[in-house]
């Protein structure tokens, strides 16, 4: 029997399997029928906690459609709560290994279990080259795509992970799936693209809808919501600090002008416990 536990941040929610202790085969196969919310436990995805030679632990993310994802801002703050919980780590401060380099992680505690984790999210990327997208301009700032009757002006950025940001005047009522599932596939985005509708309150406050490229439309991003935050204070609308409203809660965002890292701060909860046969 294969353990797992499902957890959430913001309801951005992933099944997690100790890699360690057990061995996990097939995981494209695996992370489609665990995420299937008819047929299987219901989730955006799964996501592996293995050994690592260069940070405490390991992380592997898998969509729910079986593609391996480079990170997930959400995904990584439950990590630090599986590991620490689970007894696997002692240390406050751990650091974890995805293919989008090493994260380091600070976890807070309260009554002996982590409740929420900020994450150093490293230096945004901002070499078209790198996100990558298709545009010359750098920062990419006002990269028009067309889809169905709209036309879209993004912003393009990379945590790790490509993402295209774009601001409408009301996320509530936006239709989400019809643009997202276009744009996300959009060929100026040679690995296709997260996409971000964002609406603007003041300098510190923004909501936020996310398309995930892989999975649709999720409650929440992480990385999302760092490359938002860094997009929009490039564009001068917003500060350094700000708190992003998604549908799954609030995160707190801050690219710090010391190192040029985002640093993201969310809670991470378990929703429980289980086994496969």
């Amino acid at each position: 029997m294969i353990k797992f536990t499902k957890m959430q941040g913001l309801g951005n929610d992933y099944v997690y399997m100790d890699a360690i202790h057990q061995n996990i085969e097939n995981e494209s196969s695996l992370a489609q029928f665990v995420s299937d919310r008819h047929f299987g436990i219901g989730s955006d995805g799964l996501i592996l906690i293995a050994k690592s030679e260069i940070a405490d632990f390991k992380m592997r993310m898998f969509n729910a459609d079986g593609s391996e994802a480079e990170m997930c801002g959400n995904g990584i703050r439950c990590v630090g709560k599986f590991v620490y919980d689970k007894g696997l780590t002692q240390k406050n401060t751990i650091t974890i290994e995805t293919l989008a380099g090493v994260k380091t992680l600070t976890l807070n505690l309260q009554e002996g279990t982590v409740n929420t984790v900020r994450v150093d999210m490293g230096e945004p990327i901002l070499a078209p080259e790198e996100i990558p997208v298709m545009a010359i301009e750098k920062p990419v700032q006002n990269l028009t795509v067309k889809a169905l009757d709209k036309e879209f002006t993004f912003a393009c950025v990379s945590m790790g992970n490509p993402h295209a940001i774009t601001l409408v005047e009301d996320t509530e009522h936006f239709d989400v799936e019809k643009y997202g599932k276009i744009l996300e596939t959009a060929s100026v985005f040679p690995n296709k693209t997260n996409v971000e509708f964002v609406e603007i309150q003041d300098k510190e406050h923004m909501k936020m809808r996310v398309w995930e490229r892989g999975a649709g439309e999720t409650l929440a991003c992480g990385t999302g919501a760092c490359a938002t935050a860094v997009a929009c204070h490039l564009k001068g609308l917003t500060n350094r600090h700000v708190y992003i409203e998604l549908l799954g809660g609030t995160l707190e965002i801050e690219w710090s002008q010391e190192d040029n890292h985002v640093y993201m701060t969310g809670p991470a909860v378990t929703v429980f416990e289980g086994g496969i046969e």
